[in-house]
């Protein structure tokens, strides 16, 4: 498998966490923001959208990392990352949804703001906006997990905690006011067991 996106990204972090998790041999290559372009003719015939992480798998071609993402917990056969029981499932991509949607909208500006400090992303009154809104998902979460964890589904590691935990990653690492959220904390420590998080989460950052 060739996966195609720059680390930076934590899109492509956690197509390659869950890669690891797998334990899937994959080739990964420099594409994006100062590597190759995403919107050379190359790149833009695997993903007319001009995004990375691509993930390309002999004639197979799958955008959209949650999606990368469960397309390889299915070619390893991995139902503990991906329940084939339908309700359990659910439960696992309720959370991969809410991820990629309302959670990423939330940080969106105060993270390009404080940490990628995008010369676009500098009013106060937005990052302050942003941060809050980010802070108070964290909150639902930490509430989440003091009722039903350890991890995300209950008992059981899946990719729920993958593109959740490089999220909570992401909020420790962006500088602000944290609010003291003891069930986050937990969860969190217990992600740093794994060798595949440690590598693609603390090890590479935000």
């Amino acid at each position: 498998m060739r996966i195609l996106g720059r680390i930076s990204s934590i899109n492509v972090r956690k197509v390659l966490w869950t890669c690891d998790e797998a334990g899937l041999p994959y080739r990964r290559e420099d594409w994006g923001v100062g590597f190759k372009s995403v919107h050379s003719p190359e790149f833009l015939a695997l993903n007319p959208f001009a995004l990375i992480p691509v993930l390309v798998d002999g004639e197979v071609v799958v955008r959209e990392s949650n999606s990368i993402c469960r397309y390889v917990a299915g070619k390893a056969k991995r139902d503990d990352l991906l329940p084939a029981d339908p309700a359990r499932r659910a439960a696992v991509e309720q959370w991969m949804d809410w991820q990629a949607t309302d959670f990423n909208s939330a940080w969106n500006y105060a993270f390009l703001a404080l940490v990628r400090k995008n010369p676009a992303y500098t009013n106060p009154a937005e990052i302050a906006k942003s941060l809050a809104e980010w802070d108070r998902l964290v909150g639902l979460l930490d509430e989440h997990l003091a009722g039903g964890g350890p991890y995300m589904t209950g008992q059981d590691f899946t990719l729920a905690d993958i593109v959740i935990g490089l999220s909570i990653h992401r909020w420790r690492e962006t500088p602000h006011d944290h609010p003291n959220l003891p069930a986050v904390k937990a969860y969190y420590d217990l992600l740093r067991r794994r060798p595949a998080f440690v590598k693609w989460g603390p090890e590479s950052g935000a």
